[in-house]
């Protein structure tokens, strides 16, 4: 009988065991659901944001432009938007701009999916979690950094985006080099209420959270036309011929990688100006 009681009490620990053991990981699951759920709702919220701001964004035509649309090259030459594969967008920055006084520009990746306003806050950490419509939200905004200046006259001007798992904001950047999107374009556009900008990627590659790549500079010089040339024979993506000069305009979007001590950028140098 005292054997029989024995082993009754022994089964009893091994399923209250048992049924705390489920318990705990019920809420485990439960944790982690509720986790996902608000991840991907707040990923929604900001994704909803950006495209119902698309509509000031508006992609013209092929028909809607015409030969009188000239830009001028940095090389002096005169290039009609009529005889480009690809239209930059007609911007709304007055509509914007009542909305958030910080925008200072829209930009277009051709090769991607990339197609957002860009903003400027007080310092880099202002729009690091906030949207345009400065709502909390982990995607943020695509910004600029807070010492460049706003028309984008710097030598060396750094945008920074998240590198979303959705594959919104900046999480497309990477394929320049993954997939070989470089193939399909080499130009990236910044549009602003003054002029339209477009570049021409010369370099593509990962870098370290503190390398020479995040480097600002107060005035055209030797030491800027060497970091160009250290950028681009860093680039993991193939080199085109492109003569760097002192003079040119530089252009860095970066996101975050896997590791958090380095970045992939993404290097445009200043090719037309409409």
């Amino acid at each position: 009988m005292k054997e029989k009681k024995k082993k009754k009490k022994k089964g009893g620990v091994v399923n209250a065991l048992l049924s705390l053991g489920i318990l705990i990981c019920l809420g485990v699951f439960s944790f982690s659901a509720y986790k996902l759920f608000t991840i991907y709702q707040d990923y929604k919220v900001g994704e909803d944001e950006y495209s119902e701001l698309q509509k000031y964004a508006v992609q013209p035509k092929k028909e809607e432009t015409t030969s009188e649309q000239t830009g001028e090259t940095t090389e002096g030459e005169t290039v009609s938007l009529e005889s480009l594969d690809y239209v930059p967008p007609v911007v709304d920055f007055e509509s914007l701009n009542q909305m958030n006084t910080d925008i200072v520009g829209w930009l277009v990746v051709e090769a991607l999916d990339i197609n957002y306003p860009i903003v400027q806050g007080k310092d880099n950490d202002e729009y690091l979690h906030r949207t345009f419509e400065k709502k909390d939200n982990f995607a943020g905004s695509i910004f600029m950094d807070y010492m460049n200046s706003r028309d984008f006259t710097d030598c060396h001007t750094i945008i920074y985006g998240h590198n979303m798992k959705n594959q919104s904001m900046f999480g497309k950047l990477k394929f320049i080099k993954e997939q070989e999107k470089y193939k399909d374009s080499r130009y990236f556009w910044i549009v602003t209420p003054e002029h339209k900008y477009r570049y021409i990627i010369f370099s593509a590659h990962v870098t370290p959270v503190s390398g020479d790549t995040y480097t600002l500079f107060s005035a055209p010089d030797q030491q800027f036309l060497d970091y160009l040339n250290q950028m681009k024979n860093e680039s993991q993506i193939p080199q085109i011929d492109i003569p760097l000069d002192m003079d040119d305009k530089v252009v860095t979007l970066t996101t975050c990688t896997s590791s958090d001590t380095s970045r992939f950028v993404v290097q445009g140098v200043l090719d037309s100006v409409w």
